[in-house]
This record gives C-alpha cells, sequence and structure tokens, in this order.
C-alpha cells in the first residue's frame, strides 16, 4: 500500500478520501489549516493507527515541505471553493488557490512524489455553451474562482512537461454528500436545501430554476482518486478528466427530489413551498459532462446515479443534522 498526502483532508471531499484510503490499509497524512474543513470530519479516523495530521498552511511552503516527506502520491483537495466567495473576496481566493497550489506542486517535485492528483473544476468551462462538456473544450471563465482552477490546469501541464511530474487534474461537477457543510454563506445547494427543508423552510433557488448541473455523489469522486492512484496506463497521466455522473439534473428537480426523499422521514416537508430569486452572477447556465474519457482511460465506471446518492445524501443528513 501508500504513503499518500491529502491536502483538504479535513473538508468534505477530503474527510471522504482520507477514510476511503486508510479502509484501503495506506498510510495517510492530512494537511488542513481547518479555515473550511472541520475536525468532526475526521473523527471517526483521528486516532487510526495510519493517519497524521498536520495543521498548516499551503500558503505556507515549509508546511507544504513538510506534508510532503515520504509520500508518494498527493491528493490535492485544499482550494478555496465557491465562485461568489471568489466574486467577493478574488485577492485570498488567488492566494489559496493559485499560491497555494504553485507550493504544493514545487514541495511534490522536490520530494520526488510519485503522481500529483488534484482537484480541479467544471467551471473551468466558463462560457462554452458545447454539452455534454468535453475536456479539450472550453470556454472563457466567468468567476476569479474559475481562473485560479484552470491557473492549476496550466501550472500542472508546464510541471509535467519540464520536470517529468505525473500529474492528473479531475474536473469535480457538483460534488455533493456526506459531511458536505449546510451552514455558513457559501453553503452549496444541497446541504444547504436539505436543513432548510428539515427546519420547514422555503428553499431559495437562483432564477427560474431551470439551470442544470450533472450533481455527482462524492463516492463516485472517491473511486475517480482511486484510479488515478492505480493507473498504470502512460496515455492516461498529465491530462485532465471530467468527474462526474454523466446526467443532467435541474434545480427544480433537485427540490422535488429532495421534498420526496425527505417527505419519508418527515411528511410536513412535502408542503414547504419554494421560492425563485434573482440569477447569481458568474453562474454556467447548463453543466453536463462526458465520462467517456475517464472510462476509456481510467476505466471510470461511476457506481451512484444522482438519484441514488441523493437518497444516501439524504439519510446521512436526517441522521447527523437533527
Amino acid at each position: 500500500m501508500y504513503n499518500i498526502l491529502v491536502t483538504g483532508g479535513a473538508g468534505f471531499i477530503g474527510s471522504n478520501l482520507c477514510e476511503a484510503l486508510l479502509k484501503r490499509g495506506n498510510s495517510v497524512v492530512c494537511l488542513d489549516n481547518f479555515s473550511t474543513g472541520k475536525r468532526e470530519n475526521l473523527a471517526s479516523f483521528l486516532n487510526h493507527p495510519n493517519f497524521n495530521l498536520i495543521e498548516g498552511d499551503i500558503r505556507r511552503l515549509e508546511d507544504c515541505r513538510k506534508a510532503v516527506e515520504g509520500i508518494e502520491y498527493v491528493l490535492h483537495e485544499a482550494a478555496l471553493g465557491s465562485v461568489p466567495r471568489s466574486i467577493n473576496d478574488p485577492v485570498t481566493t488567488n492566494s489559496v488557490n493559485v499560491d497555494g497550489f504553485l507550493n504544493m506542486l514545487v514541495a511534490a517535485r522536490d520530494a520526488k512524489v510519485k503522481r500529483f492528483i488534484y482537484a480541479a473544476s467544471s467551471s473551468t468551462y466558463g462560457d462554452s455553451k458545447t454539452l455534454p462538456k468535453v475536456e479539450d473544450v472550453i470556454g472563457k471563465p466567468l468567476s476569479p474562482y474559475a481562473v485560479t482552477k484552470y491557473v492549476n490546469e496550466l501550472y500542472a501541464g508546464v510541471f509535467a512537461k519540464t520536470y517529468g511530474m505525473e500529474c492528473i487534474g479531475l474536473r469535480y461537477f457538483n460534488v455533493f454528500g456526506r459531511r458536505q457543510d449546510p451552514n455558513g454563506a457559501y453553503a452549496a445547494a444541497i446541504p444547504l436545501f436539505v436543513k432548510l427543508f428539515m427546519n420547514h423552510r422555503s428553499p431559495v433557488i437562483n432564477g427560474d430554476g431551470e439551470h442544470s448541473r450533472d450533481f455527482t455523489y462524492v463516492d463516485n469522486v472517491v473511486q475517480m482518486n482511486l484510479l488515478a492512484i492505480e493507473t498504470t496506463n502512460k496515455n492516461a497521466l498529465n491530462t485532465v478528466y471530467n468527474t462526474a455522473y454523466g446526467e443532467r439534473t435541474t434545480l427544480n428537480q433537485l427540490v422535488q427530489y429532495l421534498k420526496e426523499y425527505l417527505s419519508e422521514y418527515d411528511p410536513e416537508i412535502s408542503k414547504v413551498a419554494v421560492v425563485h430569486g434573482p440569477e447569481r452572477l458568474g453562474d454556467i447556465p447548463h453543466s453536463l459532462a462526458s465520462v467517456d474519457k475517464a472510462k476509456k482511460l481510467l476505466g471510470y465506471n461511476p457506481e451512484f446515479s444522482m438519484k441514488e446518492g441523493l437518497k444516501e445524501a439524504v439519510k446521512w443528513y436526517w441522521e447527523n443534522l437533527r
């Protein structure tokens, strides 16, 4: 088994990765500054003999160097997410997502890490109207966040060519599931809507609700990261992959599914109305991934459809949020 660093390992996706890697017998180091990550996300494995937590910041090169000592694979999840946050504070978003990313690449290069796998983003497709989204056709970014995630891809490509590193980028599409935080100003739609419905309060949909997303259950994302670690296919390296299910759901459909699944626990939720507000700045109208490249080169086979994942997520929130 491997020695693996997960940056942002106390976050939603990062903690799910740490847990899955430990279950497979790997040694896992988590680097997190707890700006958005949570200690409770690590609670179930914090005392695991193969788990090591380093409290540090990717914006400090010395923290990155310490974290990669003896590491074979890096799963770089640490980032400041959220399009609205990046619009409100582009400087901090750039500092974490670009400066921090470059620090991690340099540290990984100098430590001779075998492979650097990083969280890219579907926001990179920007104003491209092509559906489904295929990896080599992108548009212009629509937010500071999107710019930072595209810069990550450019840096990874340069480090692969210049220093002979093995890099794989995973363009995440609207990931959801257990441990995704429903609180805070920049909470993602699904956990936020679940929390509101559970409190018999109306969620607000931006726009007419016909914007669509390729909502992707977290276990499919875990699978993609594991495949990126394990692949021995040289043609699969130094490129990017859509990490999604490959199915489009409108926000109106999403809230109906949530009401349906939550009403099984609390029938009163079926009566909660939905409110529509103004469209959100920097939003992409439609998002749908082609996952053909990941299937062909990595052997990706997403286990959970959006609806299957949503049922799992709703069950987790019902058991953990009340």
